[in-house]
């Protein structure tokens, strides 16, 4: 069973687009807000080792900043060379007291879970 790590506050969510970079366990997590909801993926670039909380987000798909490889932030599926293997994704839950990342990376496609987390988003855009 994974264990989930507080890294945030609702507050402090990147806004509508955007990118915010956070330790789980002592590893790189970036937290993506996109088209409503939010992601989370290892925060390190699977082709040359950088940080991809550096990059731009286009919809559903992170872009490295160095080689302009590109993720998609709900699978950590690498879209287009140079990298050509995924990143890990983590689930994550919303709670009244914050932001939570799990800890191990998913087997699966990753959830959000809270029962007013799409409210809680909306109302920190």
């Amino acid at each position: 069973m994974s264990r989930f790590e507080r890294v945030c506050s609702i507050d402090e969510l990147p806004g509508e687009g955007g990118v915010r970079r956070v330790d789980v366990d002592g590893n790189p997590v970036a937290l993506i807000k996109t088209e409503g909801s939010l992601f989370a993926i290892d925060d390190t670039c699977s082709h040359d080792e950088v940080s991809l909380s550096d990059g731009d987000v286009d919809g559903h798909t992170l872009e490295c900043w160095l080689h302009g490889s590109r993720f998609d932030v709900r699978t950590g599926e690498a879209l287009c060379k140079p990298a050509t293997k995924s990143v890990p994704v983590f689930d994550i839950k919303i709670e009244a007291d914050g932001v939570y990342v799990s800890t191990s990376p998913s087997t699966a496609v990753p959830q959000t879970t809270a029962t007013t987390a799409t409210t809680k988003l909306e109302s920190n855009a």
